[in-house]
């Protein structure tokens, strides 16, 4: 109806008129910040911008167990808002949301909607490309137990550290994952990091964070790391720079992990940068992402989870998992949906040397979650870090029996051979020796 008269005055004029009118109603009611790309129809009616880390598509992994923000513990998690909001309106169908154009910035979605302009979307999924099969997804395929594990990479120029550190879980793992400054800590980069490995025969895993780079660096880095020999890559928002030791820093969060997933998809699998620029010749990447069943809200977990599969992630690691019985509910939910035959899902696991540490951890590393039961075990334990060792080798055992479950994510900061020695009691690795032969 208000079309003609939009076209009538010329859309400069008509966004003039409807700018100051739609800038004061809708931060009046949503705290609206005029991305320009209003998705409020399809978030309950709370704004995704609000978000610490501006995530497009649910909350992330570090959401409180009260339901507050990682990055503002003072504010509700705005996706636990869209949650309930789209329950109320019944909404309950999630959608993969493009990430935003900021040259859309400050203009008017009213007048978008009045000229009929097109949303932006995702683009449809590709189809897959024939490309060569390399060592961690052919253990994926395979169909047995796999073991990974996660190594900080070092504070230092010289490769030494970090391959004696890789050293230990030789021929132990199928992979070994390089964070990307997690917790918000500066490190070596996990591109230049993985590329080492992969020179010296290991088989890494680059975790690309969203947190630092905007999408043209991210697309860089994945090529740059493509060209070097890594091969797989995991997509993560990331942590909120707060915590880290450069809390000064401005976070990026141009992305979140499902529009990364996209992008790198498209990269390999349609041969284009997210610009639609084609490349000579694509990366071949296996895709990963995270998922946390042990943050709220815990019902909806699996629905992103849904999500980052379809954007293209084939193996899925989780945080740290110390409560079986919760993890059991969550892949419940994965089996109805069938996520397990569409994705290899690792479990992380893990130990620290005290229970000191661990509640540490617990209290002060969003989307961690140690049961009181845990605790008490360890902390009557006379040796803390050698029952630490005994409930970590228990639960890999627990999470082998568990059907849907592909295998377990070794995690523990600079604790490599009490997790090598896990690996080594937990039988995993004969295991998969039998099942090899």
């Amino acid at each position: 109806m208000l079309r003609p008269a939009a076209r009538l005055v010329g859309a400069d004029r008509a966004e003039r008129l409807l700018l100051p009118v739609e800038r004061a109603a809708k931060s009046l009611m949503f705290d609206c910040r005029m991305c320009g790309q209003c998705v409020l129809r399809t978030t309950g009616m709370a704004c995704p911008t609000v978000c610490g880390k501006v995530m497009r598509n649910g909350p992330c992994g570090g959401v409180r167990a009260d339901g507050a923000c990682e990055v503002d513990a003072s504010m509700r998690c705005v996706w636990l808002e869209a949650l309930d909001g789209r329950r109320r309106i019944g909404a309950d169908v999630a959608l993969s949301r493009a990430p935003i154009d900021f040259s859309r910035r400050g203009s008017s979605t009213w007048l978008q909607l009045v000229e009929g302009t097109p949303q932006p979307t995702p683009q449809p999924a590709p189809p897959h490309r024939d490309r060569p099969t390399h060592a961690f997804e052919a253990a994926c395929r395979s169909g047995r137990f796999v073991t990974t594990v996660e190594i900080a990479p070092p504070d230092s120029a010289d490769p030494s550290m970090l391959l004696a550190r890789a050293a230990n879980f030789a021929g132990l793992v199928d992979a070994v994952n390089i964070t990307d400054g997690a917790g918000g800590n500066c490190h070596m980069s996990s591109a230049a990091a993985a590329a080492i490995l992969a020179a010296h025969g290991h088989t890494p895993v680059c975790q690309i964070a969203c947190r630092d780079r905007n999408r043209i660096a991210v697309q860089g880095d994945i090529l740059g790391a493509a060209a070097l020999g890594v091969r797989n890559i995991l997509c993560l928002t990331g942590d909120d720079v707060s915590q880290g030791d450069h809390p000064q820093a401005k976070p990026v969060f141009d992305l979140d992990a499902v529009t990364l997933l996209h992008i790198a998809r498209g990269m390999r699998d349609r041969g284009e940068f997210a610009s639609g620029r084609r490349l000579d010749v694509p990366p071949d990447l296996f895709l990963g992402a995270t998922a946390n069943p042990f943050a709220p809200p815990y019902e909806d977990r699996v629905a992103n989870l849904e999500l980052k599969i379809e954007a293209g992630a084939q193996f899925i690691q989780t945080q740290f998992c110390f409560d079986l019985d919760l993890f059991a509910r969550f892949m419940d939910a994965v089996r109805r949906r069938g996520l397990h035959e569409r994705a290899h899902i690792i479990v992380g696991v893990g130990t620290l040397s005290s229970v000191k540490a661990l509640r540490w951890m617990a209290h002060h590393v969003p989307g961690v979650h140690v049961p009181d039961s845990v605790l008490s075990r360890i902390a009557g334990a006379p040796d803390q870090k050698a029952e630490g060792l005994v409930v970590l080798v228990e639960t890999i055992q627990a999470l082998r029996r568990m059907e849907g479950v592909g295998g377990v994510h070794l995690m523990g900061h600079r604790n490599e051979e009490t997790l090598a020695e896990a690996i080594r009691r937990s039988g995993v690795r004969e295991s998969q020796d039998r099942q090899s032969n």
